[in-house]
């Protein structure tokens, strides 16, 4: 695994400083996210804190591709509801395929944690992205410096303290 970490460490570092324009969510939000994925599996913390970073992500790759589409004029009849079906099928149906979910002992509420992590993860990162732009609209600026690297992020590690409680 650390082997993986070194190699995508430079794609990365070279996509955030090449970046010419601002997406419609940061890069340093969708890379901090990516890498949030992989420690936490690593490190063995619950499914359901993976799903929220897991959910945050796929989000962010959602919104970072109409952007790209969009400023691009690349738009076609129900591009944004195709675009998530195509992400989240992706995302489950890789999960499902390396069953990592479907298992009746790995459930909260009734629930697959990885599923409802995914789902709780994506509402609340598109809340913090959305609300984002609603509060620069009013004022015209940021409020402050990172705004929209901080908004999407701190609604992930409330979710993410909340549920280690809840799961421990």
């Amino acid at each position: 695994m650390k082997k993986l970490y070194m190699l995508l460490a430079p794609l990365f570092a070279f996509i955030l400083f090449t970046a010419e324009k601002t997406y419609a969510v940061c890069p340093v939000c969708v890379v901090a996210v990516g890498v949030g994925v992989g420690v936490f599996r690593e490190m063995g913390v619950d499914d359901t804190i993976t799903g929220i970073w897991i959910g945050a992500l796929t989000v962010g790759m959602i919104l970072w591709t109409l952007d790209f589409m969009h400023k691009r004029k690349w738009r076609f009849k129900f591009d944004q509801p195709i675009w998530v079906i195509v992400y989240y099928g992706m995302v489950i149906g890789s999960l499902y395929y390396l069953k990592m979910v479907g298992s009746p002992l790995n459930t909260l509420w009734g629930f697959d944690k990885l599923l409802l992590g995914t789902a709780i993860g994506s509402v609340f990162f598109l809340i913090g992205a959305v609300s984002y732009d609603i509060f620069k609209a009013k004022r015209g600026k940021p409020f402050f410096p990172f705004q929209k690297v901080v908004q999407p992020l701190v609604p992930l590690l409330i979710l993410s303290a909340v549920f280690y409680y809840i799961t421990k």
